[in-house]
């Protein structure tokens, strides 16, 4: 068993984004070395590099929903949380933090490889991703 944690990052939903994010940070500054592995619409804020602006808004019809995911955007906004930007930051500035491109996804998003250059420790494929992840006790899909 390993004290590693594997994050899957499906979803490129700013909250979701976020949160593995948060997790991943709490997890390297207890010391835990942390996988993180980013597939589809993760992967393409990735390449995008759109990680600075807050945007929880989404299409609720609920306008109750509607205005408390306004208020989120505002606290946010606000400079109270740190955004995703600030905690991939972290994650970049820890040895602790490992984050790789799906190779699979990179090709279905129609990139080629040199869009996550810099971005990521390696582009990998499946055998490699259960490879890294045997062992892994904790994991996390976001």
């Amino acid at each position: 068993m390993t004290n590693r944690l594997a994050i899957f990052l499906h979803s490129g939903d700013y909250d979701r984004v976020h949160q593995a994010f948060s997790a991943a940070v709490a997890a390297t500054s207890l010391g835990r070395e942390v996988d993180l592995y980013f597939f589809w619409w993760a992967l393409d804020r990735l390449i995008r590099d759109d990680f600075d602006l807050p945007n929880f808004a989404g299409q609720p019809s609920d306008q109750a929903v509607q205005r408390l995911r306004q208020d989120i955007d505002e606290r946010f906004a606000e400079g109270q949380f740190p955004t995703t930007r600030q905690l991939l930051d972290s994650l970049r500035a820890s040895e602790h933090a490992h984050l790789f491109a799906c190779s699979g996804s990179l090709a279905i998003l129609g990139k080629r490889a040199n869009a996550v250059e810099g971005k990521v420790e390696a582009l990998v494929g499946w055998s490699m991703i259960f490879d890294r992840t045997a062992d892994v006790v904790d994991r996390f899909v976001f």
